[in-house]
C-alpha cells in the first residue's frame, strides 16, 4: 500500500443512512465537558467563543495498517485520513472567516498527537477517549474490535450552541467542502435548521 492509497476511497463503499441519532444535536447547548487536545492542553468545547467546526470521526488508521474488508463494510467508517487532510487543505478558508477547526474522536491523546504530526494538521484534535462527551451527549457510536467509536458527523457551533449538523457524512472526502460552502452561503448567519 502506498501513502496515496490512504487518501483514496474505494468506489463500492456502503453509504450510511440517517438513523436519526443526531436529531437531538441541532439547536442544542454544548455540554461543559473537558477534552484533552493533541497539543496537551484541555479544551472545554462549550466555552469556545465565536464559530467553530467540529468534525467527528471514528478513527485514523496507522499508516502501516491497511483498512480491513470488515472496516470497509461498515457504512461511513472508511475515510478518516482523507477527511482530515481535506480539512487541512481548506483550513485557510475557515481561518480567514475566523472559524476554528477541531477533529474529535475516541482515540487517545497520544495517538491523535502522532496523527497531527504525521498528517501535518494545522488544527487541534480532541480526544474523548474516556467517552465523557460521547455518553454525556448521547452521541452516535458503533463498536469495532472491542472499541467504542464515534460515527462520522460534523457540527458547526456558535458560542456554545450547535447551529448546524452534517449527518450522515458521505463521502468524507467532500465534507470539508460542504461545510465551507454552507458557511460561505450566509446560512450560518442564522440558526437555519431547514438547510
Amino acid at each position: 500500500m502506498t501513502s496515496s492509497d490512504l487518501y483514496a476511497l474505494p468506489t463500492n463503499l456502503p453509504v450510511p443512512v440517517d438513523d436519526g441519532l443526531c436529531d437531538h444535536l441541532e439547536g442544542a447547548v454544548v455540554p461543559p465537558i473537558r477534552l484533552r487536545s493533541s497539543t496537551g492542553r484541555v479544551v472545554d468545547v462549550s466555552t469556545i467563543g465565536g464559530t467553530a467546526v467540529l468534525y467527528i470521526y471514528p478513527r485514523i488508521s496507522a499508516p502501516d495498517l491497511p483498512p480491513s474488508a470488515e472496516w470497509d463494510a461498515l457504512p461511513g467508517a472508511r475515510g478518516c485520513t482523507p477527511q482530515s487532510c481535506r480539512f487541512r487543505d481548506l483550513q485557510p478558508g475557515f481561518s480567514a472567516r475566523g472559524i476554528q477547526l477541531f477533529g474529535v474522536s475516541t482515540q487517545s491523546p497520544k495517538y491523535q498527537r502522532d496523527a497531527v504530526e504525521r498528517l501535518q494538521l494545522p488544527f487541534e484534535m480532541l480526544s474523548d477517549w474516556q467517552l465523557e462527551l460521547t455518553h454525556g451527549w448521547a452521541l452516535p457510536t458503533f463498536k469495532f474490535d472491542g472499541e467504542v467509536l464515534l460515527k462520522r458527523f460534523t457540527l458547526v457551533i456558535r458560542d456554545g450552541m450547535v447551529v448546524k449538523v452534517f449527518y450522515p457524512v458521505f463521502p468524507p472526502t467532500t465534507n470539508a467542502d460542504e461545510v465551507l460552502r454552507w458557511l460561505e452561503s450566509g446560512a450560518s448567519a442564522q440558526d437555519n435548521r431547514s438547510s
